[in-house]
């Protein structure tokens, strides 16, 4: 029995009653994509992105959503101990429905990336990191409801914890304020 309490699904039956056909992964991936190339964290211009996933002006319930996503992105981003929840449905989802959030995730985190990384210089670590989200997003079909399936679901769900946070660091965290350069 899934749990229609969990925050993806009641995400999910937001977006649909407001008619937009997109998955909160693919939301959750986009916002954080286009955070990690230092986007930063103005409202109005995530919803500017998010706007063509949704594909309809979002009602003042999706926009607050939207925007708690984001307060939510930001304090795991800035916060203390970086930690990334994936916004993926529970694990008592079968795993073909899970898999293809994560690629949709990944999808969505290309997207947020692109949109928003003009100008940037990866380091080749980043660029593998970009690669390997532009593998696994064709990866759902490969996962199989087995064992096997489960464990490679956990690990390629671990990696992509971790995978922004280096581009996030690598790419637009602030730096201590110490570093910066006088200007005298």
């Amino acid at each position: 029995m899934p749990n229609t309490n969990s925050p993806y699904t009641a995400f999910a039956a937001l977006l649909s009653s407001g008619g937009h056909p997109v998955s909160p992964a693919e939301l959750h991936g986009l916002l954080l994509g286009r955070s990690c190339t230092g986007a930063g964290f103005d409202a109005d211009s995530w919803l500017a992105d998010a706007a063509h996933l949704l594909e309809a002006e979002p009602a003042d319930n999706v926009r607050n959503a939207l925007i708690g996503l984001q307060e939510m992105v930001k304090a795991e981003l800035t916060g203390e101990d970086i930690t990334i929840v994936l916004l993926l449905p529970g694990d008592d989802a079968p795993l073909t429905e899970r898999a293809v959030a994560l690629g949709q995730w990944c999808r969505g985190f290309l997207d947020g990336f692109g949109l928003n990384s003009g100008g940037l210089t990866l380091s080749t670590e980043a660029k593998e990191v970009l690669q390997d989200l532009a593998a696994i997003s064709q990866v759902q079909d490969a996962l199989e409801e087995s064992e096997d399936g489960e464990s490679d679901y956990m690990e390629v769900m671990e990696y992509l914890r971790v995978a922004p946070l280096l581009l996030y660091t690598e790419l637009a965290k602030p730096a201590p304020a110490a570093a910066k350069p006088s200007l005298h």
